[in-house]
């Protein structure tokens, strides 16, 4: 078992998943900072049409980068659908900017610098000593990427929230190497569709 696996069983075992917001809930509300360091309040996004909440660990991260990048490339069939994608990681909007550079995002990239919406949607963790020593090994120093001194990252996660700022699908994935397909979450967004509009778009 490599350390990567350990530190996956570590997770489980402390329960996150089960502390985590699931469908049915009300979506936890917090103001984050864009890009460019202007605010913005998570249900201002919800309240105009269905959001897509995508919560990545960083732009440090291969795998957050190959989803970012795969939901690129639905950007129509969300605009479609009247939905809007936003990602959330708690790495500064300095370091967002580059993730949104990077991989030519034309969605809004979130900084969670303070955990305020990890801590709500009850993703946020403390890195085990398996994976602090790893990202230090490796030279990611993730609590000066995140600017406020913590090993702390959200679990990646995908809800997409309605208008009334329920939560109609949660998706938490404990191993951060495995990422829902885009296509499934799409599917959720035509039901929702069909059930404001009474027909597909």
């Amino acid at each position: 078992m490599t350390a990567i696996d350990e530190a996956a069983a570590i997770l489980r075992a402390t329960g996150v998943c089960q502390r985590a917001v699931h469908e049915g809930d009300m979506a936890p509300d917090a103001t984050l900072l864009d890009a460019s360091g202007a605010p913005v309040k998570l249900s201002a996004l919800w309240h105009s049409g269905l959001l897509v909440v995508i919560f990545y660990r960083g732009g440090w991260c291969s795998y957050c980068n190959l989803q970012l990048h795969e939901w690129q490339r639905h950007m129509d069939a969300l605009k479609r659908l009247g939905a809007e994608l936003v990602a959330i990681s708690p790495q500064t909007p300095d370091h967002s900017l580059d993730t949104v550079e990077r991989n030519a995002l034309a969605y809004t990239v979130l900084s969670d610098s303070g955990l305020d919406a990890a801590n709500g949607f009850g993703i946020a963790f403390t890195l085990p000593p398996e994976l602090i020593d790893l990202y230090a090994s490796s030279g990611t120093d993730i609590p000066v990427l995140n600017g406020n001194g913590q090993w702390v990252l959200p679990i990646p996660a995908t809800y997409v929230v309605d208008r009334a700022g329920r939560i109609r699908f949660a998706h938490v994935e404990m191993d951060y190497r495995a990422r829902i397909d885009p296509q499934s979450v799409i599917a959720v967004l035509e039901q929702a569709h069909i059930g404001e509009h009474g027909t597909t778009a």
